[in-house]
């Protein structure tokens, strides 16, 4: 049964101390959210009442308007009004969605003006089961089954568990003046004829039918939060963080199941099964988009990244302030037959040198000054210990080296950008020190 005392704790278990925060009620005129307001004023709570004329039913629009209107002058609260017009550019099909964009755009807009932080929508338990049946004809999976939510981002519905028959006896036990939508009385769109031809038959199966229907809401809630916190364990053990994109383990998601791939995946925007079974399939360095994100394959890993606030993506972003060119040695002193460089001191994030490595070169080949700088597009150098010559960027892709690290990646380069080593994995061996060499040049870390 609705009464103040049952709403005051429904909203309780929302939003703890319900009396310390700032409302905006969306009232249309109705009787669910006319009595909405009625029980927030009866409270007194700290609210503000925000209502949209569509202008879509002539007098009849003027008529709500005017009732939530009056309800404010008189209980002195603070109404906001927003008015169709030709600017709002209203569409021939799709006009519900147009509608709810539209009217969300509003109150968000209020809420900011007005510094109110919760928006409060007076959605009743019969409006749960009609989306609950809508969410079933579009195989949506545990999370449209378990319905709308009391508290989606701010958004508050204390009403969810009670009935139209509720909301209707407790307006007339209170005398709350409302309107009716007649447009609500044609099946014209889903929602209607779901509200108009199924749901009384449902009802007419068991007199108990929406009270059952709560509880397994309840329930199914009560899954879909389980099951996502087993999601985000599982997405925690495959996932690699790092201040700049977040990697997934390829191989360890592919051992999960078709709905763990989806539901982690889709959190990214890859919601389609087609896609995601493409992304496992996909070779090295293809990359997927999505409205928000681009994965990237990398081997063995699903690199994530989001977009920048210029459109780009965000990767590493230390690339972008990293030196990308170090003067190593500019000349060799020929008065010494060996010269040691320790690359520590010249390369500030030593990280970046993964493995220990030690080359020693023949002075007398090189043309000096030498340099370290990144990889350029064409450079080829003569692997130490392989036959024939070899692009660099082959040699990263036949070395598994990851797509994220190779931009980072060194390159010991002479005077004419000759390559004599990729930094720390290979060095260029037709310059190495050989039993005719008189002066070396050895470089380490």
């Amino acid at each position: 049964m609705l009464k103040i005392i049952s709403f005051k704790n429904q909203l309780e278990k929302i939003i703890h101390s319900s009396e310390k925060h700032t409302y905006l009620l969306a009232v249309s005129g109705g009787v669910d959210s006319m009595v909405l307001a009625h029980i927030f004023n009866d409270l007194g709570l700290n609210f503000q009442i925000a209502h949209i004329n569509y202008k879509l039913r002539g007098e009849d629009s003027d008529l709500d308007q005017k009732v939530v209107r009056d309800f404010c002058e008189k209980n002195h609260i603070k109404f906001h009004l927003y008015e169709i017009s030709d600017k709002d550019q209203q569409p021939e099909n799709s006009i519900q969605l147009w509608a709810r964009e539209l009217r969300y755009r509003f109150f968000k807009q209020v809420q900011q003006d007005e510094n109110l932080e919760f928006l409060v929508t007076a959605h009743h338990l019969n409006d749960q089961l009609e989306t609950f049946i809508i969410n079933l004809s579009k195989a949506s999976g545990i999370n449209g089954l378990s319905g709308i939510p009391t508290n989606d981002n701010n958004i508050l519905r204390p009403l969810l568990n009670f009935t139209k028959e509720e909301i209707y006896a407790f307006a007339k036990e209170n005398n709350i003046e409302y309107r009716e939508d007649l447009s609500n009385t044609k099946s014209d769109y889903l929602r209607n004829k779901i509200r108009l031809e199924i749901v009384p038959k449902l009802l007419e199966t068991n007199e108990h039918f929406l009270e059952n229907f709560k509880k397994s809401s309840s329930y199914l809630k009560q899954t879909k939060d389980f099951v996502q916190q087993q999601i985000q364990e599982i997405e925690k053990r495959i996932t690699i963080f790092n201040k700049y994109h977040k990697i997934l383990s390829k191989k360890k998601l592919e051992q999960e199941n078709d709905f763990v791939k989806f539901e982690i995946l889709k959190k990214y925007g890859f919601n389609q099964e087609e896609e995601i079974s493409k992304i496992f399939k996909a070779e090295n360095g293809s990359s997927f988009f999505s409205k928000d994100y681009q994965l990237m394959v990398n081997y063995d890993e699903l690199v994530i990244s989001g977009k920048t606030e210029d459109g780009g993506w965000k990767f590493d972003d230390r690339d972008k302030r990293s030196k990308n060119e170090i003067l190593l040695i500019e000349k060799f002193d020929f008065s010494k037959s060996r010269i040691d460089i320790n690359l520590e001191h010249h390369i500030g994030d030593i990280e970046e040198i993964d493995n220990k490595f030690e080359w020693e070169f023949d002075a007398e080949k090189l043309q000096f000054p030498l340099r370290l700088r990144r990889l350029k597009d064409g450079d080829e150098f003569y692997p130490s210990g392989f036959s024939g010559k070899k692009k660099v960027s082959k040699f990263f892709r036949d070395e598994k080296i990851s797509i994220l690290a190779r931009p980072k990646i060194w390159i010991l380069s002479d005077c004419n950008n000759n390559v004599l080593g990729v930094v720390s994995y290979r060095q260029d061996g037709k310059y190495k020190k050989d039993e005719k060499t008189k002066f070396t040049l050895k470089i380490f870390n």
